[in-house]
């Protein structure tokens, strides 16, 4: 995977890592079901912290772009695709907090889109 970083971004250092990820899995040079490289060689290849890699894919696993399994490493689990559209519904499920609305009015408003 080519992984690159910008320092003068001001996007912090882990939004650009898993940017990065994101990218390489979106160009299919990581596919779901294969393993990602240690966090430690990440870190090293990106010039950044080995904690900085570890948010990072901690974001990714949130995303449900990627899985971590014990033994097994860290693989791809999901798609772009996939990872963009749980984003979204975060985003909907915090507005939907913010107004007041309970999980069961979301639902209910979500089931009555057609």
């Amino acid at each position: 995977m080519q992984l690159r970083i910008d320092r003068s971004d001001p996007l912090p250092l882990a939004e650009q890592v898993a940017a990065e990820i994101r990218r390489a899995i979106s160009e299919g040079e990581a596919a779901p079901g294969d393993r990602l490289p240690l966090a430690k060689d990440l870190a090293a290849v990106m010039g950044v912290n080995k904690n900085t890699v570890f948010r990072a894919l901690h974001l990714l696993r949130d995303e449900g772009l990627l899985e971590f399994r014990r033994g097994h490493g860290i693989t791809v689990s999901g798609t772009p695709e996939r990872s963009a559209l749980i984003s979204q519904v975060r985003d909907l499920v915090r507005t939907a907090r913010r107004n007041g609305y309970k999980k069961s009015e979301l639902i209910a408003m979500i089931e009555a889109v057609r």
